[in-house]
């Protein structure tokens, strides 16, 4: 496995690719061809479309041509994407910076035929079927709180992957929702756990504590505030009663007064911000039950299978990344928008900006090397059509375009059906509209038709003037329950790791988050002992010195 991987390193990327000065002359050329124009080909709605057992992906209304898309399927077989793709499956260590694998799609796998991974596989089932057991228990009313009380309020205290992935499920999932309220606490302003409760029962709650190391600042200092609210109101006996923890290091997590048998495993070759599927889903099983979580295993599994086995042409992550890296590298579009049309999936644009720009907001290549190519797009976005009503005046009509990614389910649990109508026909509308647009003649023409007089029609048209040719992509699923949100989230992590494998960097690490934490503790420090040294620059020190004088 370590002979294949220093293989991979040594695979040509999208920078060192000899077809690359061919895809930027194209790219040249066909700015010039409209989205109207590449629609003169009556199949292009089917030709750029994807459709599986549960999702429908349409990438048509995007400026890629035959010809560029032919070249970029190439690109990806001249880099040896295929062979990179078995190496994720196969537990190489493709982490290289942390001499780690990458293992996150074991998680949801629902066996093993390769005899080497049944220890993995092992470890994971066992702590599937220990989350079971507490969860079952929680909302059996066999486990409960110190007093006796039944626990019906949960509050997981995490950050970044610890917080993300599961808040945004918790909040997708809100039609399978169980009889427990399930709440998030992640920022270490004091704030956010003083609100998270000020109206809670310490009889009846119970806390999640997520960190890997168990040592996560933000995390720690909330828990340390969770627990000191317990003893202040049950005793130093009831913490064992009102806190589990999931980490990889028990001794820190029994440390801390979590008694063993609460404490979940996460293993080192789960990133963060990939770990959802684990027992850092710990809340989103209670939130939901155990039964839905291993739905949402099961969707994330068929995406997998699909990812692995299908060929390029058809497979929706591989034409995802290949779609964004002809954003990104050839057309220079710097953001990308993630707009899904149901307030369930409002906090997706935000998990996947942390997925996405943490994993491939890199600059270094694989050699160690400056990369030569722009990397991840700023990823941002809120949910539709209270999007609308904010800032698609700039998608419509600003000086930037911004490719989106429209998402939307033809059936949203209860909903009411005319409102769901409703929402469904903007979600059409608006991929149109960015397409299409509307021009002068035809702005002026239709004021002229609302009775507005010829001159006053001239000097207000230009104003309703849509340029169009803005590029969007569609995905439509049948509905948004466990399985297909399982497809959608993992059809976005590997578009992500195919992004990063061709552009030669390294997805799985996060070097970038340390350094302005390494140089907080100093500061921390400072702001204790209410000195300010003359280590930091001008600027830090007036602004440390106003705190300490004003704070």
């Amino acid at each position: 496995m370590l002979v294949g991987l220093k293989e991979m390193l040594k695979k040509e990327n999208l920078n060192t690719w000899d077809g690359l000065q061919d895809l930027i002359d194209l790219a040249t050329k066909e700015r010039e061809t409209t989205l109207k124009e590449l629609f003169h080909d009556a199949n292009r709605h089917v030709d750029f479309s994807i459709e599986t057992e549960e999702l429908l992906f349409d990438y048509s209304k995007n400026r890629l041509s035959v010809q560029a898309k032919s070249r970029l399927l190439k690109m990806a077989n001249d880099c040896g994407l295929s062979e990179a793709i078995e190496l994720l499956f196969n537990g190489a260590p493709i982490n290289e910076t942390e001499g780690r694998a990458v293992r996150h799609t074991v998680l949801r796998a629902s066996a093993s035929n390769d005899p080497k991974d049944a220890i993995v596989h092992g470890e994971v089932d066992l702590q599937l079927q220990a989350m079971k057991l507490y969860v079952d228990g929680v909302l059996g009313g066999s486990i409960r709180g110190f007093t006796g009380k039944k626990i019906d309020h949960v509050i997981n205290i995490g950050i970044g992957g610890s917080d993300l992935g599961p808040h945004m499920v918790t909040k997708a999932l809100a039609h399978y929702r169980t009889r427990l309220k399930v709440d998030y606490v992640s920022n270490v302003d004091g704030n956010a756990m003083h609100f998270a409760l000020a109206e809670l029962d310490p009889e009846t709650t119970l806390f999640v504590v997520v960190s890997k190391t168990f040592t996560t600042q933000e995390t720690m200092a909330n828990a340390k505030l969770a627990k000191e609210w317990i003893v202040a109101s049950l005793g130093h006996d009831a913490v064992q009663h009102h806190f589990v923890g999931v980490s990889s290091d028990q001794s820190a997590v029994e440390s801390f007064g979590i008694q063993s048998d609460r404490v979940f495993q996460v293993w080192n070759w789960v990133g963060g911000r990939f770990s959802l599927w684990s027992a850092v889903g710990l809340s989103v099983c209670l939130a939901v039950g155990f039964d839905n979580f291993k739905s949402l295993l099961r969707g994330g599994e068929k995406m997998d299978e699909h990812f692995r086995n299908e060929a390029f042409e058809h497979n929706v992550p591989v034409m995802m990344a290949l779609l964004g890296i002809w954003n990104r590298n050839f057309l220079n579009y710097e953001t990308h928008a993630i707009i899904p049309y149901t307030d369930l999936l409002q906090y997706f644009p935000a998990y996947l900006q942390q997925a996405e720009m943490e994993s491939n907001g890199k600059s270094v290549d694989r050699q160690g090397r400056k990369v030569n190519l722009h990397t991840s797009p700023i990823v941002w976005g809120s949910s539709g059509t209270d999007a609308q009503h904010a800032y698609f005046q700039l998608l419509h009509q600003g000086s930037t375009i911004v490719p989106c990614d429209f998402i939307c389910a033809c059936r949203l649990g209860n909903a009411n059906r005319s409102n769901h109508e409703m929402l469904l026909a903007n979600f059409l509308a608006q991929p149109e509209a960015l397409m299409t647009g509307k021009t002068e003649k035809a702005a002026y023409e239709e004021l002229l038709a609302k009775g507005m007089d010829e001159e006053s029609a001239l000097k207000l048209a230009p104003y309703r003037t849509f340029e169009g040719d803005r590029p969007s992509t569609s995905i439509l699923f049948k509905e948004l329950d466990p399985e297909s949100l399982g497809q959608l989230i993992a059809m976005y992590e590997h578009k992500i790791f195919v992004q990063g494998y061709l552009w030669g960097i390294f997805s799985f690490d996060q070097w970038g988050v340390e350094l302005g934490k390494q140089l907080a503790a100093p500061i921390y420090d400072e702001i204790c002992r209410k000195t300010v040294s003359n280590m930091h620059d001008r600027s830090t020190e007036q602004l440390l010195q106003y705190f300490l004088d004003k704070g």
